[in-house]
């Protein structure tokens, strides 16, 4: 029987076990620039045990942003702060990709010099995001109303996720993970109930994966489709879009990126947010979609994590808060040690507390 603690080939990469730490936004990076710092290097370094290092949300322009204090990936700076992270992973002998990112619709006004946030698609929209209170500290509030991108934008996004893509080689990430969940852009255009174009980006579950598989071969183009994986979350409920065609949009998605020789694909499946359980028959038929690596991801143990793992639904599975509270965690599960608690109240935002701060155990 396969192992969590087995050695996994992810693409061009070798990741030591199938433990791997999931993209994580924290919101600490360093501002006016939105640069990587040294407390980030710091908390990536703590987690290079993980069998590969998904880092955090990187806004691939100005205009993917979304959140106070996320990283980009378009500057010369940004790129300087990530080598640093990235050069410490490795020196501790870990392996971290960059999860590229555009937020779309979840954003506000405050980040764009008072100008709408970009969507597939217009219109009502309830959702809400993180921008700086007027006492430092991060404040929720409503996302307003989107724009449409027009048609002659469009190939202007898929340039900025290539320029990301070899910024991301040039900071020395190892590979990239195109985020294509959760109601961010990408997903935006895929999912029924947020596209309403009636253009070649719209209608049809063709038009609407369009986008998605454009950047991918974009990305692909710009490094190699063995560097390159992509994120989607197919069914459940995130920041604003709950697609109705979801389960047979992801099938179309992981069909059409298992033709590419894609790194890994990665699910994010519902429960993490409140959604229920994914069920085995919609695994088996995703596994049957795509025949390359799977990396799983939802509200999983090592019980649930090893069961999927045995019966071949994943291939490595994606840790998200048990990591952050649990530097360690490969050892832990491995060894059957007690975990530490979480912090949820320091989960985004602020400074080394509930961030570099989780011990290791002794």
């Amino acid at each position: 029987m396969t192992s969590l603690f087995e050695p996994l080939t992810v693409g061009a990469v070798t990741a030591r076990n199938r433990v791997l730490m999931a993209p994580l936004t924290r919101m600490r990076a360093t501002v006016p620039g939105d640069v990587p710092n040294d407390l980030m290097r710091d908390y990536y370094v703590q987690r290079a045990s993980a069998g590969l290092v998904i880092s955090e949300g990187t806004q691939i322009s100005p205009e993917g942003k979304g959140y106070m204090d996320t990283p980009g990936i378009y500057s010369d700076e940004q790129v300087s702060g990530w080598r640093s992270v990235t050069d410490a992973v490795h020196e501790a002998g870990g392996l971290i990709a960059a999860q590229l990112w555009h937020v779309g619709r979840v954003s506000h006004e405050s980040f764009h010099d008072g100008a709408l946030p970009v969507s597939a698609s217009s219109g009502p929209y309830r959702n809400r995001t993180t921008v700086r209170g007027e006492d430092g500290r991060p404040t929720r509030v409503s996302c307003p109303i989107p724009r449409a991108l027009d048609l002659d934008e469009i190939p202007r996004v898929v340039e900025d996720y290539r320029r990301a893509t070899l910024n991301a080689r040039e900071a020395g990430f190892d590979l990239v993970e195109i985020h294509g969940a959760h109601g961010y852009l990408l997903h935006q255009f895929l999912a029924a109930d947020a596209n309403e174009r009636t253009d070649a980006y719209g209608g049809s579950l063709e038009n609407r994966a369009r986008l998605m598989l454009e950047v991918t071969d974009a990305v692909a183009g710009a490094w190699s489709a063995d560097r390159v994986g992509v994120r989607i979350s197919p069914i459940g409920s995130f920041n604003g879009t709950t697609d109705p065609e979801g389960a047979e949009a992801g099938l179309h998605v992981a069909r059409e990126l298992g033709r590419r020789g894609l790194a890994f694909l990665h699910l994010s499946e519902p429960d993490w947010a409140g959604g229920p359980e994914l069920d085995d028959d919609y695994r088996r038929a995703l596994r049957e979609a795509h025949p390359g690596v799977i990396v799983g991801a939802g509200s999983y143990d090592a019980a649930k994590a090893d069961r999927l793992l045995s019966e071949g639904f994943i291939d490595a599975a994606a840790f998200g808060r048990t990591f952050i509270a649990n530097p360690d965690l490969p050892r832990r599960l491995e060894e059957g040690l007690p975990l530490n608690p979480q912090r949820p109240e320091t989960f985004y935002g602020g400074d080394a507390a509930g961030y570099t701060d989780y011990p290791a155990y002794a």
